[in-house]
């Protein structure tokens, strides 16, 4: 039993260490840590991280080469040194949102869908096409397409409307689903 009692004296002067440390240093910690991350809660995990490594290395806080504050900011910076570092050396981390979560589309899908879209453009008129190139591809507003294609405004809006119309229409056929009519 009497062996039990240094463990425990040795714990409490730990705690006691760490909770005088934080005390007397750990506001500038995290002011300095925050600076540093731009991140109240990264900033937090790092002044917790050097408390913990000042707790395993107490020697190092009283080798007498400069301050206990000194030598806890150098390890919140070198914390932070290494952090940057570790993000640099593995690929950028991509939060996940319910959407990504899905399947992805099989690239045979995607073939085939571009297959049928080529297909009915190429049903389409001459005038049609050019118009949906104008507007779609070119990013023309209706002005703009007009002017491109030497036809009034109103011509644009309603060969924008029947190409679109008969796509719809050649597409629906040529992935077997028909069109309700409305």
């Amino acid at each position: 039993m009497a062996g039990l009692r240094p463990v425990r004296q040795r714990e409490v002067a730990d705690e006691a260490l760490v909770r005088t440390l934080y005390e007397e240093h750990g506001r500038a910690m995290l002011a300095y840590a925050t600076q540093l991350t731009r991140d109240r809660a990264a900033a937090e995990d790092i002044v917790q991280e050097a408390l913990v490594r000042a707790w395993r290395h107490p020697d190092s806080l009283v080798n007498g080469k400069g301050s206990v504050r000194g030598w806890l900011l150098t390890v919140v910076r070198n914390l932070f040194t290494d952090s940057v570092r570790a993000r640099k050396a593995r690929p950028p981390e991509v939060p996940e949102s319910p959407t990504d979560v899905a399947v992805e589309r099989d690239h045979a899908d995607q073939v085939v869908n571009s297959m049928v879209v080529v297909d009915a453009l190429n049903r389409l008129s001459q005038e049609h096409r050019e118009v949906l190139e104008q507007v779609y591809l070119l990013g023309s507003t209706v002005a703009e397409a007009a002017k491109a294609l030497g036809i009034p405004p109103g011509t644009v809006k309603s060969r924008s409307y029947y190409a679109l119309r008969a796509l719809r229409d050649s597409a629906g056929r040529s992935t077997g689903v028909e069109r309700s009519a409305s």
